[in-house]
């Protein structure tokens, strides 16, 4: 079931939900001919969703429908921060929310472009003091800026952890998160930038 879930949350991010079924479908099939234990049917939502959990997110305003429980469980669940493909704002919607939401961002949120002037500074804000940052209306380049955080480039200095933006060390804090939004409908991101993020449709 793990072994399905794992797959999912590292690949299926940027399928539409019909491609997704089709591919859970397969894996399900695989499970049955190489004779490997598992639960019928089992998938990302019933292996890792946790019910309480799931209705704070939809309090939250994400949508109930299977789709939007599975990108959030990819937001929730993989290492790399979320890119995610939003022509419509409903991930923008959502992440907002639930950074002005004491449970998850005690440290509340911050939103910035790359067009503003001070993007770096609200980075680095972020990361000094834990709070969720949002980096909204990406095109189909990012700034090398970024690369030590989509990386999460953080060294050890005087028994701290510490990370590298721009020309100054900003100390580490574990409550920072990061997440990206696009409004392009149908972006082509190259395999270099994939690598970085979880890619979420």
């Amino acid at each position: 079931d793990v072994l399905v879930s794992a797959g999912a949350v590292s690949y299926l991010g940027p399928f539409t939900a019909d491609f997704r079924v089709e591919i859970n479908s397969t894996l399900q099939q695989c499970l049955v001919d190489l004779n490997i234990p598992h639960t019928k049917g089992a998938d990302m939502q019933s292996t890792l969703v946790e019910p309480v959990k799931q209705r704070h997110w939809q309090l939250c305003s994400l949508p109930t429908d299977s789709l939007s429980t599975q990108n959030a469980i990819m937001m929730d669940k993989s290492r790399r921060w979320s890119l995610l493909v939003d022509p419509q704002g409903q991930a923008n919607r959502y992440i907002k929310a639930m950074g002005k939401d004491k449970d998850f961002s005690i440290q509340g949120i911050d939103v910035t472009k790359l067009s503003d002037k001070n993007f770096l500074r609200t980075l680095e804000n972020g990361i000094r003091f834990g709070k969720w940052v949002v980096l909204e209306n990406i095109a189909e380049e990012l700034d090398a800026a970024l690369e030590p955080i989509l990386l999460q480039q953080k060294f050890k200095s005087g028994g701290q952890d510490m990370m590298k933006i721009g020309d100054n060390n900003v100390p580490y804090s574990d409550t920072f998160r990061f997440f990206m939004t696009t409004k392009l409908p149908n972006p082509h991101y190259p395999p270099e930038i994939q690598v970085k993020v979880t890619l979420i449709n």
